[in-house]
């Protein structure tokens, strides 16, 4: 399978040409398989690009702009996709690839439960039940863990900033006459 990357060599964005340079650099360096498609240059690839980006992924005034990243004829995102994907660790499944071996590459949540064919895993109806039950019960622990956490930080907050007062008050000289001392004279 070959990753295929429409772009726009000419283009005349800036925003544009460093988004394209991001996700060609960063195929590049992990020595992933890809072809740079220009639609500035062929009307083509400008043509099937429009063409196979699909409806919902369009901007309002239905044009897509480069790079939009395909799988051979499967449509993988845009470069916001592309971006989520890198900084969530999930970019071999954004790219529909296995990831290379020995990586410590996360698997999307799609991916884990699905098969190479797009069946989910445990097509019964009471499989997927039992998921989303548990997956709530994860987040029931999580938000637990996060209110202990909250509490803890209040804590630690407010004992620093006493220690912080009790450290201001014995930093004073001792031959320093406190106020009071000073109004009963």
């Amino acid at each position: 399978m070959v990753i295929k990357v429409f772009v726009a060599t000419s283009s005349g964005s800036v925003a544009i040409r460093k988004k394209q340079q991001e996700v060609v650099g960063f195929l590049e360096a992990n020595k992933i398989d890809f072809k740079e498609l220009d639609i500035a240059g062929d009307e083509d690839n400008r043509k099937w690009m429009r063409e196979n980006v699909p409806g919902e992924k369009k901007p309002q005034n239905g044009i897509p702009l480069p790079p939009q990243i395909f799988n051979e004829e499967q449509y993988c995102g845009d470069f916001d996709s592309f971006f989520s994907a890198k900084e969530e660790n999930i970019i071999y499944s954004f790219l529909g690839l296995a990831p290379p071996p020995g990586s410590k590459v996360k698997k999307s949540p799609e991916e884990a439960s699905s098969l190479p064919n797009g069946d989910v895993v445990g097509e019964a109806q009471g499989t997927r039940e039992g998921t989303e039950k548990a997956e709530e019960s994860g987040e029931n622990e999580a938000q637990k863990e996060d209110n202990e956490d909250a509490g803890n930080l209040a804590e630690s907050q407010e004992k620093n900033k006493t220690q912080g007062m009790k450290q201001h008050f014995n930093y004073l000289p001792t031959n320093q006459t406190q106020p009071n001392a000073l109004a009963q004279s």
